[in-house]
């Protein structure tokens, strides 16, 4: 079993421990994964995230490598406009085998223009660096996996602007031009040194803006032996704002309430087609093919799955449990898929047919007071497409969930939000 730097400090803290991706993680603390899951609506939630494996590419041929095996095209991927990625932005993306099937995603982060760092799920460090080195060929490229080697942690909420800046040197610097997935701060021979980021005691760390929540917030990366002190620092200058730790439990309810894929569970070693997360591909200008060879190309192309991926939300805050059992019928009863993600968001509840957020201004729909109940919310993969608002059940063999098809589950994330906004709405 392995452990993050940090794990001495969840056991003493109480956590629930459970198992993940072979490392012991907290699943969730004493004030629970409902107060933890509200607090990063509401204020902000700090979450132990050093088990994600991190790599780095360099060389001359590093950006070819990874527009080679990456799906997202690194030459049209930012903004509206398709522009380039460049230094100090990032961009999400697939790793495909030759079938076309999801190896693992990855958050690509651009230092120069021959190196770049990645950011795999924990437990695939080596299979992406096997991977990208398969494919390397003849070109010029480093490929080197800093698993365990560099600390990590999520601080993410409306909050985390306010809080992070009473512990950095220059907030100002670091917040200027902080656009959604951008970043400041990088490596240094395989270290988190640069001066560009520092804490008020010159320790360097990288920032992103960037998270797995769907809400406003950061992804810190520091060296291991200054995460412990990073961590306290961070808790302590959020007391009076909020903050908690939050654990496992959390981080799942978030993620599906905000659309985004469990890779190994939402996304896996089927074909990469006919699911929500499609705009990971690099389409060409009208969106009828590719605008760049890709490992997975060909697989995609000849693929005949006849299998869809479909968010759902429910009418309360009841769930089934995955497993053998666990089955997506008609209303009829007739089985037509399987559920892949069944979670409940607890910051949402419908009034009558609309779905609202905590995070929903009062003057768009949010009544006052607002307590939401909770809705149970993920994906399902079914045999045939279904619109959005059809109903279907979810089944674990015992009890029948009725839920709704739809293209989105909880509104008003703050993820994109302009960081001046953020930040000034919190003063």
């Amino acid at each position: 079993m392995k452990t993050t730097p940090l794990h001495n400090w969840h056991v003493a803290q109480g956590a629930n421990m459970g198992t993940f991706a072979a490392y012991e993680m907290p699943l969730w603390y004493p004030a629970g994964a409902k107060a933890e899951h509200l607090a990063v609506i509401t204020a902000a939630g700090l979450f132990d995230t050093s088990h994600m494996a991190v790599l780095t590419i360099q060389g001359p041929g590093a950006r070819a490598l990874l527009q080679r095996c990456l799906s997202k095209d690194l030459d049209t991927c930012i903004g509206k406009d398709k522009t380039p990625l460049v230094a100090g932005r990032c961009v999400y993306g697939i790793f495909l085998s030759p079938l076309g099937g999801v190896i693992d995603d990855a958050i690509v982060y651009q230092f120069t223009a021959t190196q770049f760092m990645l950011v795999v799920n924990a437990g695939m460090g080596a299979t992406i660096a096997a991977h990208l080195r398969e494919y390397s060929g003849d070109e010029q490229v480093t490929v080197d996996d800093l698993t365990d080697q560099v600390g990590k942690m999520d601080l993410q909420g409306p909050a985390a602007g306010r809080i992070l800046a009473k512990i950095i040197k220059d907030p100002a610097a670091l917040f200027r031009k902080m656009i959604y997935f951008s970043f400041k701060g990088s490596f240094d021979q395989a270290r988190l040194a640069t001066a560009e980021i520092t804490l008020k005691d010159d320790t360097p760390l990288m920032v992103s803006r960037t998270g797995y929540t769907g809400e406003f917030g950061f992804e810190l990366f520091v060296a291991p032996e200054h995460i412990a002190k990073l961590w306290q620092q961070l808790l302590e200058a959020g007391r009076d704002e909020g903050l908690i730790s939050c654990g496992l439990a959390a981080r799942d309810s978030l993620r599906s309430g905000a659309g985004l894929p469990l890779s190994h569970q939402d996304i896996g070693d089927w074909p990469f087609t006919n699911n929500p997360w499609l705009f990971t591909l690099p389409w060409d200008a009208d969106g009828s093919g590719f605008s760049k060879e890709f490992i997975g190309r060909a697989g995609l192309e000849q693929s005949s799955e006849s299998s869809w991926t479909l968010p759902f939300a429910g009418y309360d805050l009841r769930k089934i449990p995955l497993g053998k059992e666990s089955r997506v019928t008609d209303l009829d009863g007739t089985p037509i898929g399987v559920p892949l993600t069944c979670t409940t968001d607890m910051a949402i509840d419908r009034l009558g047919e609309t779905i609202v957020s905590l995070a929903t201004p009062s003057s768009t729909g949010r009544p006052e007071p607002f307590s939401p109940r909770g809705l149970c919310c993920g994906f399902v993969k079914v045999n045939s497409p279904l619109a959005v608002g059809s109903q279907v059940l979810l089944t674990d063999g015992k009890r029948k969930l009725k839920v709704e098809i739809r293209n989105d589950i909880r509104p008003d994330r703050t993820a994109r939000k302009p960081i001046a906004q953020m930040v000034s709405s919190q003063e």
